[in-house]
């Protein structure tokens, strides 16, 4: 029905940067061309699609999300949903697909090799940031998901690199051998990604099928909320937490006291949308720095947090709750 599509995967770890650097491509895509982005959260509450500013049909850009942490439980049926969809109908001319930070993005890769996607989509390459500052810590290195991310890149970004104060690229290559990849590794900052990163042939044509090998646990699926107003949900898998929740559009937060609480919160990832007696906020916070951006609309109030100590954020649905006004 569709000719083939040039389908990306962008990857890589918690905080590295994978929604700026969406962002940037959808901002320098070609005018006449429709875009398709699946995002997959390890949270049960979506925010990105908030974050990368929700479709924009007038411009060509068309979102879906799956929550929940893995696109390909439960043998992808998630995932073909939502990109069923996206094809539908949206009719794109390239499919962006952004697993999740704490994703198997290998078993993302086998769902699109199924049959009945070959002649529906055209895999091209799978780029992974990585900031290579992370290197020099066991957390990482130790990480089955960090190293895969990188074993299965076509092209991998070092990102960050303002940032970086010593060889830090080139260990990042001398680390790729060690895990037996030569891809190519290109020097960026602030999700600076070139189009033409998107064109190149993805190695992974041959991969075959095979069953899941990890698995994360699911507490609440359902999004309508209690007659409360809001609702919380809780993700856990290979080590990491997340707390999400949903506020109804009848809660105004106070803005002024909103900030410096999410910016005294400790985690690995902080994702938020909010709608506050100053507007609508959207918050994003990796490695201790909470950037603020200001957003024309909301359907409601969400919020996500991600780590390995979920006490850190134990009384935080009562500090929301204590800054915010219900009308």
């Amino acid at each position: 029905m569709y000719s083939q599509i040039p389908t990306n995967i962008i990857t890589g770890f918690l905080g590295v940067g994978k929604t700026t650097a969406i962002q940037y491509l959808l901002n320098h895509k070609p005018v006449d061309e429709r875009w398709a982005v699946l995002v997959n959260e390890f949270g049960e509450v979506g925010i990105d699609a908030s974050l990368l500013g929700n479709e924009q049909h007038a411009t060509g850009v068309f979102m879906r999300e799956v929550p929940g942490g893995c696109m390909c439980c439960a043998a992808g049926i998630p995932m073909q949903v939502a990109l069923s969809q996206l094809i539908r109908q949206a009719k794109p001319d390239r499919i962006l697909i952004e697993p999740t930070g704490l994703g198997h993005p290998l078993e993302v890769i086998r769902v699109l090799q199924q049959p009945h996607y070959q002649d529906v989509l055209d895999l091209r390459s799978t780029i992974t940031l990585v900031d290579a500052r992370k290197l020099s810590d066991s957390r990482y290195t130790e990480n089955d998901t960090f190293n895969q991310q990188l074993q299965v890149a076509d092209l991998v970004i070092a990102h960050k690199t303002d940032l970086y104060i010593a060889a830090e690229t080139e260990q990042l290559i001398q680390y790729l051998q060690t895990l037996g990849s030569d891809a190519p590794v290109i020097n960026c900052t602030e999700g600076q990604l070139s189009l033409q990163w998107l064109e190149a042939a993805s190695k992974h044509s041959g991969v075959t099928q095979s069953e899941s090998s990890h698995h994360h646990d699911h507490f609440q699926a359902d999004d309508r909320l209690p007659e409360c107003g809001y609702l919380r949900k809780d993700n856990q898998s290979d080590g990491y937490y997340s707390s999400g929740w949903i506020f109804s559009p009848e809660f105004e937060f106070d803005f002024g006291k909103l900030e410096p609480l999410l910016m005294g919160i400790e985690a690995e990832r902080l994702k938020a949308v909010f709608i506050t007696d100053e507007g609508i906020f959207a918050f994003n916070m990796a490695e201790s720095v909470l950037k603020v951006q200001a957003l024309d609309e909301v359907m409601d109030s969400r919020i996500e947090v991600i780590g390995s100590e979920p006490s850190n954020w134990s009384g935080l649905e009562q500090q929301l709750l204590q800054i915010a006004v219900r009308y």
